[in-house]
């Protein structure tokens, strides 16, 4: 049983603090912070509500570094668990190195002033961490997290080699609005609008934003459009798994997204860099963000589906030939929502980021260091997934997929 501080009081935090108070076998004690404590106030009532759980609240602003080893000092903690922005995640990761205290987050790093997200900055952190004793879990949400799980469980059981690998995220849900994002805005946004990279022939392959698409037809979904993006875990796993000749990224948009997308983007909201405005700098792109709906105010009207997997081709561990595996998760919406009040895109990572805590905490997954989830054995964090809401399947098809 463990104390646990959470940081950061959007979705995704709603849907871990929930599962957390669901295992209070192993969560003994815990904790939500965020820089408006009515937000997390909302949550703790809500969890108080749905398990009888309470939890204790607090005000912290996380890019600052003595207040948060203040805090951390205070409840006393064996982990903190980072559901913030990935603009904090390394003053986190230096209060938690201050406090002594084990670190795990769902995103990796990204500057404010930049469009760019990738792990360098993190992976600088290992020899630090290590020299604590102390364990940081890198993307513990779904993509990253258990897109790099299936990825490790089906190089582990199923395939000697893995020589491609697609991540397909369809989200096949309607939250009835006429543009929202089904995460943070400004975070969204920044992955939408950025150069799509995949990896190929061991080098980085640069095409457009949203250029390249392909259909697929995702069960329980049906056909939607997706299109090539980067997103992080490519890194990881392009390092993690050093034969891997091809890895792409693809997410599932309607065009009605798509449309809306590209007249904010012609019109300049969609930019990082700071306007003039009455006298003040701003940011267009936060200022967009301030007016959209807010995610975890999507749950009550989103209906359908999410299907996120991934398909992997590779020399079968039993000496067959080459094969393909699919292994993917179907979640309801509605579902989602009526066990924690969260649409199902929050629930995908949430529940994941509860996995990965009670990986560390009751020391399934040890080391000193900065670790990706590729690296930590995929058996014991796959048993919990189906076990807490998020039952996967496997399917070996018929090749490779070409598109």
């Amino acid at each position: 049983m463990s104390t646990v501080l959470v940081i950061g009081a959007g979705g995704v935090s709603s849907v871990c603090v929930h599962k957390m108070a669901m295992n209070a076998d192993i969560f003994s004690d815990i904790h939500l912070a965020s820089r408006t404590k009515s937000k997390c106030d909302a949550i703790a009532a809500s969890v108080k509500e749905r398990t009888g759980v309470g939890i204790s609240t607090y005000e912290i602003d996380a890019e600052e570094v003595p207040a948060m080893v203040n805090l951390i000092k205070k409840v006393g903690p064996s982990l903190v668990v980072n559901l913030a922005l990935p603009y904090q995640d390394l003053p986190i990761m230096d209060a938690c190195l201050e406090a002594g205290v084990n670190y795990l987050d769902t995103a990796n790093y990204e500057p404010k002033e930049e469009a760019k997200f990738e792990y360098k900055w993190q992976w600088a952190y290992h020899e630090r961490f290590k020299q604590a004793g102390l364990m940081a879990l890198l993307g513990s949400g779904f993509d990253p997290g258990v897109t790099s799980v299936f990825t490790m469980w089906l190089k582990k059981h199923k395939l000697k080699t893995i020589r491609q690998l697609d991540i397909l995220d369809c989200n096949g849900g309607d939250h009835g609005q006429h543009f929202a994002t089904n995460f943070n805005p400004e975070i969204n946004i920044r992955e939408v609008t950025a150069p799509a990279r995949h990896w190929e022939n061991g080098e980085w392959v640069e095409t457009p934003a949203m250029q390249v698409m392909t259909e697929f037809d995702f069960a329980e979904v049906g056909t939607r459009n997706a299109y090539l993006m980067y997103h992080e875990e490519l890194e990881s796993l392009s390092k993690f798994i050093p034969e891997l000749q091809r890895a792409r990224f693809w997410m599932t948009f309607g065009d009605a997204y798509i449309k809306h997308l590209t007249v904010l983007q012609n019109v300049g909201m969609t930019s990082i860099e700071p306007i003039r405005y009455q006298g003040k700098d701003i940011i267009p792109l936060q200022f967009l963000a301030a007016v959209l709906p807010k995610p975890e105010s999507l749950g009550e009207t989103t209906k359908g589906k999410t299907n996120i997997g991934v398909i992997a081709t590779g020399e079968a561990l039993d000496g067959s030939g080459e094969k393909t595996f699919y292994i993917n998760n179907i979640c309801d919406h509605e579902d989602a929502y009526e066990e924690t009040g969260n649409q199902a895109v929050s629930y995908t990572t949430g529940v994941p980021a509860m996995i990965g805590s009670a990986m560390v905490v009751q020391g399934t997954w040890q080391g000193a260091g900065v670790f990706n989830m590729e690296e930590c054995d995929p058996d014991p964090f796959m048993e919990m997934l189906g076990a807490h809401g998020l039952p996967w399947n496997v399917t070996e098809l018929d090749g490779p997929v070409n598109f």
